[in-house]
């Protein structure tokens, strides 16, 4: 498995390229800033044949992505995907498994040396070093990690009516934006999308789980999907795939907008498709 950046990737379709390398591939790629809801919204996984995007720890009793999964190059287009993006998605979930540290990471964007041509890129374009936290939480059960907050980034939590009120509170004094956007149980994702465009962001990436994603497609409030496709089947009786909820009726269709094959060598092999919902 190789971290070089440089090993190139080709272009399969919509029409065959020349080799080319991956860093650079997502960052440079045409990324609108409106969508069908108000600002674009994309999310991004890596699965594996057999569809897992991660899976549970017998041994530990933690779920999360192994390394039969993870790869260091997909991590680079993960990266390079939160550069592009104005605000994160994520939720309460995640915060609570990052607290516990069974997250794979804070959010991006990453702070080691090996993304500091993605912190040079949003300074060039005029961006704030780090692009801004979404929450979607119904029950607010959760504590915003100090390192975003120190990073002097915005963030916001959207959640419900039913929501307790001292748990608000609570946040609110951390310096977090509470907004109670719907009376249902949960968020819903057109009303979240819509009120992300109200706070004036164009690009939104979320990169949370399968419950939030699934959440998003639901209501139609879904532009772009990028996936990594593993060509490894991986088993396991416990694990998830990239939605988790009820049966989508209608089901959610899509078409591939272009397809990579990563040349890497000593790597198993493994596609990068963009999806754009039908």
């Amino acid at each position: 498995m190789t971290t070089d950046y440089q090993a190139p990737v080709l272009r399969i379709l919509p029409d065959a390229g020349e080799p080319e390398p991956l860093q650079g591939l997502y960052l440079n790629a045409p990324l609108p800033d409106s969508g069908r809801l108000g600002p674009f919204v994309y999310g991004n996984f890596v699965t594996t044949l057999d569809g897992r995007i991660s899976l549970h720890d017998e041994e530990t009793g933690v779920e999360g992505v192994p390394p039969s999964i993870a790869d260091p190059r997909d991590w680079r287009l993960f990266q390079e995907l939160a550069a592009r993006a104005d605000a994160l998605i994520t939720s309460g979930r995640y915060l609570r498994d990052l607290k516990a540290g069974t997250a794979q990471d804070v959010l991006p964007l990453g702070t080691g040396p090996a993304f500091a041509d993605l912190r040079q890129w949003r300074q060039d374009q005029g961006l704030p070093a780090q692009p801004d936290v979404i929450v979607l939480s119904a029950s607010l059960e959760f504590e915003p990690p100090q390192q975003l907050l120190d990073q002097g980034r915005r963030l916001v939590v959207l959640t419900t009516e039913q929501a307790a009120d001292s748990q608000a509170r609570r946040l609110m004094e951390r310096g977090v934006e509470v907004r109670r956007i719907c009376s249902g149980p949960r968020v819903g994702g057109a009303e979240a999308v819509r009120v992300i465009g109200d706070l004036g962001y164009r690009r939104v990436y979320s990169v949370t789980g399968p419950w939030v994603f699934h959440s998003l497609v639901e209501a139609g409030a879904l532009d772009a999907l990028f996936l990594t496709w593993r060509q490894r089947i991986v088993g396991g009786q416990d694990f998830s795939t990239i939605t988790s909820g009820p049966q989508l009726r209608p089901p959610a269709d899509f078409r591939l907008h272009w397809m990579y094959r990563d040349l890497a060598p000593h790597s198993v092999e493994q596609f990068y498709l963009c999806l754009r919902p039908v």
